[in-house]
């Protein structure tokens, strides 16, 4: 990316080369979110500093390992998560999306140090951000990419300590993120799970793939209409609500669905909402304090989530193959971006597959 509101180059530059606390990997496929168009364009803001090469995240092939792996090796096919911490404070991190966003100071100068993504064939990568794939990832890395995905929503499931047999609402069920959540609900064992959106189609989709279990709930933009619909379809009370709307949505559809939680219910923002501007969230203080309401804000996830999701893949738990998957090669990046913000509905996958020659 040379600046912001321009395509994509394709060019040559120098192989990275990891030094210590760090791996190098050969990129077999990398994830193109719906919305990296925004980022490209400049509408979303990311603190980018072009040329940069961009991507979050991929799977690969260890090239080669620092002094301080022990279990890598040459050869290992891998997760590189894109979520980079700080190794000076184990409180309070700070945290670079490699090759993508970074929060305040310190997470830039982190982006500084790892300032290029998986848009590319190689990648160099902290240690503790590559993670084992099991031998069938091989088959179809473009698939397995989606981990881009499915570790965000896991993130938000873990942080708002999800329980078998619990009634979840994932505000955005019908989106890109959301939809996953939805399926990844389920594999953990929730019980059913309302998913509101505008969108008939995608809610049929839903609807169909997973049977019962999800109950599908089409938005009016009345908010206590809406918030009256999802509660019925419930059939109970909503134990945890799970918020994964983007900039786009209105503050009011996301705190229709927050204020369906049961009392001591517990919500989760993962979402845009208020990113670009408008409506601030304005929960009410004393709904959130005479229902002793929990509520949390999730940056991402926890780097032992990064395990706990390949284990459900691997397990069988959690089924990628229903996805459709496009793949792109690396000098078609425009026409991947182009496509990925076409197709941004439920369990589309956009990859870029820039493998060396």
């Amino acid at each position: 990316m040379t600046q912001f509101g321009a395509p994509l180059t394709v060019r040559e530059v120098p192989d990275p080369e990891a030094g210590g606390g760090e791996v190098l990997v050969e990129v077999l496929a990398a994830c193109v979110p719906p919305y990296a168009v925004e980022v490209f364009s400049g509408e979303r803001r990311y603190p980018l500093v072009p040329p940069v090469v961009p991507g979050p995240g991929g799977v690969g092939r260890v090239v080669h390992v620092g002094p301080d792996a022990t279990r890598l090796r040459a050869g290992d096919l891998v997760w590189c998560d894109s979520t980079v911490r700080s190794r000076d404070d184990a409180l309070t991190p700070d945290i670079t999306l490699q090759g993508w966003s970074s929060r305040g100071d310190g997470g830039a100068r982190l982006a500084r140090h790892l300032r290029d993504g998986a848009f590319a064939e190689l990648l160099r990568v902290p240690t503790e951000n590559v993670f084992p794939l099991p031998a069938a990832a091989e088959q179809d890395p473009a698939r397995w990419a989606a981990l881009c995905v499915y570790a965000i929503s896991y993130g938000g499931l873990l942080a708002g300590e999800l329980e078998a047999g619990e009634t979840l609402l994932v505000s955005g069920a019908t989106g890109n993120l959301g939809s996953s959540a939805v399926a990844l609900a389920l594999a953990m064992g929730a019980g059913r799970v309302v998913a509101p959106g505008r969108n008939p189609a995608a809610l049929g989709l839903l609807a169909d793939r997973f049977g019962p279990r999800v109950r599908p709930v089409r938005l009016t933009g009345d908010e206590a209409a809406d918030r009256a619909a999802m509660t019925e379809a419930a059939d109970g009370p909503i134990d945890m609500v799970l918020d994964l709307l983007p900039p786009s949505a209105p503050s009011s559809t996301a705190r229709a669905a927050a204020m369906t939680v049961r009392e001591y219910g517990r919500v989760v923002l993962m979402g845009g909402v208020g990113m670009l501007g408008g409506d601030d969230l304005a929960l009410p203080y004393p709904w959130i304090m005479r229902n002793s309401i929990t509520v949390r804000g999730q940056w991402m996830y926890p780097r032992a989530a990064n395990v706990g999701i390949i284990r459900l893949l691997t397990s069988g738990a959690l089924d990628l193959a229903p996805e459709r998957v496009r793949s792109f090669p690396l000098d078609a990046v425009n026409d991947a971006v182009a496509y990925a913000a076409a197709h941004g509905g439920p369990f589309d996958r956009t990859a870029l597959t820039p493998l060396r020659g």
